[in-house]
């Protein structure tokens, strides 16, 4: 019987069918922060309970640090911060703290370090864990209690999915990224349109991409609702952990981790990489995106009054008018960093907009490399000067900073951010902001223009 990609890794891993219909699968390794932890860690203090396999367990600092400097913002981040280090201590379990040279974002940091490989399964309490997927992994998000059962039994509870693919040919055009493409993905399938599916991503368009796009593309898959997101790895994915500190730590090289010719998946979309312009999100969710040489929508007679009033919605809050062209849109401020787009790659395509000009004076930039590792390689490489000479404020600690506004990097009520983060909800980088998603070169021609600009045209010299 032919098998996808997805119900290969589920099955790899299935320890038991469940009675009510679901199963249990067995964690190969679980990421924890000091924000989602500390109950389960209650949890487990309550019930008595040790944690099964501290081995096969990591915990980072990364969600309410400063990056400004090495100390916690405030005493409540400061309280969750010395939580997670006594718990830790308690239960023998390895953390990247602040001061740790290993430390970053979760899903930068577990790459760099080789913690990942195709064949895995891995769990973390952040929803973003389907980044793994580039690498032929099954990573996903999961809630609290969650957490302390993944902890006391290296197990959970587990319900298949739906599968879908997602089939990306062609070739982009010039200014077109890997963020492009799944903004291009969430617009056409739609924000929950994946909802009860694993996503996987094929295509040439996917294949030509470094694996720095590919996390971009496995990362934001959980803005469509995809409960995993998957890609085959390949000699990129192999080459890219190879040599890592921890690579080699578990072999899953028996199983071939492709979806078999002619397996059958739920649901099939195709996309024209052609097709795929410069993208930037106009509205208050990931999938209200336009190229950036369009325009605002406008309320149209044959839209369903939901929709009419979601769209309204979203004009008012994002102080923006229907027709209004994009470009030309007023920045305060620029934001480099998250999990979504803070690795080397990002930085040096940032980089390369920013060298020999300087941000408008109307706009304060800030860029947060995804981890240490990664700053110290940008440093080596010169690149932090290349931002500090363009007027970018280069932090000095790594975390998740701006991205969700949980520590002391906040945008001020109707600040309007030009960001290469995954998610413009309302009040996502601060009461009140206004947040336009895009790629981070494109962050980097906003932050030097003062507006949103098509990098098509500033790559010419305009």
């Amino acid at each position: 019987m032919t098998r996808t990609l997805y119900d290969k890794l589920v099955d790899a891993h299935k320890v038991c069918d469940l009675p009510d219909g679901e199963m249990l699968v067995y964690v190969d390794f679980h990421i924890m922060n000091e924000y989602t932890s500390p109950q389960a860690f209650s949890g487990l203090e309550q019930k008595g309970l040790p944690v099964w396999r501290p081995e096969a367990h990591l915990s980072v600092v990364d969600h309410v640090n400063a990056t400004r400097s090495s100390q916690p913002p405030d005493a409540a981040s400061k309280l969750l911060i010395d939580n997670l280090n006594a718990n830790c201590r308690k239960h023998g379990i390895a953390l990247y703290g602040l001061g740790d040279p290993r430390q970053g974002i979760e899903h930068v940091v577990v790459p760099e370090q080789g913690l990942v490989a195709p064949g895995m399964l891995i769990a973390c309490g952040d929803s973003h864990t389907t980044t793994y997927g580039a690498f032929g992994a099954l990573g996903f998000g999961i809630g609290t209690s969650e957490v302390e059962h993944v902890l006391a039994t290296q197990t959970l509870r587990y319900k298949r999915l739906k599968t879908m693919l997602v089939s990306v040919e062609g070739k982009l055009p010039a200014g077109a990224t890997a963020k492009d493409i799944i903004m291009k993905v969430v617009q056409v399938v739609g924000a929950g349109g994946a909802n009860g599916y694993a996503v996987e991503f094929t295509g040439s368009a996917i294949r030509d991409l470094d694996m720095s796009g590919r996390m971009t593309i496995c990362n934001m898959a959980v803005e469509l609702g995809g409960r995993a997101a998957l890609m085959a790895p390949d000699e990129k994915a192999y080459a890219k952990i190879a040599g890592r500190a921890h690579s080699g730590l578990l072999d899953f090289s028996g199983e071939t981790w492709v979806s078999d010719p002619g397996a059958p998946f739920d649901a099939v979309f195709e996309i024209d990489a052609a097709d795929i312009a410069p993208l930037v999100t106009w509205g208050i969710s990931p999938d209200q995106s336009v190229p950036v040489d369009g325009v605002v929508p406008s309320q149209t007679a044959h839209m369903p009054p939901k929709a009419k009033e979601g769209l309204q919605r979203a004009l008012d809050y994002m102080g923006l008018q229907p027709g209004q062209p994009v470009q030309g849109i007023s920045i305060d401020s620029a934001f480099i960093g998250s999990c979504t787009n803070s690795r080397i790659e990002d930085l040096r395509a940032a980089a390369e907009i920013l060298k020999g000009r300087k941000v408008a004076t109307t706009v304060q930039a800030i860029v947060v490399p995804g981890s240490i590792f990664t700053k110290l390689q940008a440093e080596k490489e010169g690149l932090d000067q290349v931002f500090r000479d363009a007027g970018f404020d280069w932090r000095p600690e790594s975390g998740c900073s701006m991205c969700l506004a949980m520590n002391d990097d906040v945008a001020l009520d109707g600040e309007r951010v030009a960001s290469s983060t995954n998610r413009n909800f309302e009040g996502r980088q601060g009461r009140g902001a206004r947040t336009h998603l895009m790629s981070p070169a494109m962050v980097a021609a906003a932050a030097i223009k003062g507006h949103i600009t098509d990098i098509r045209d500033f790559k010419k010299g305009s």
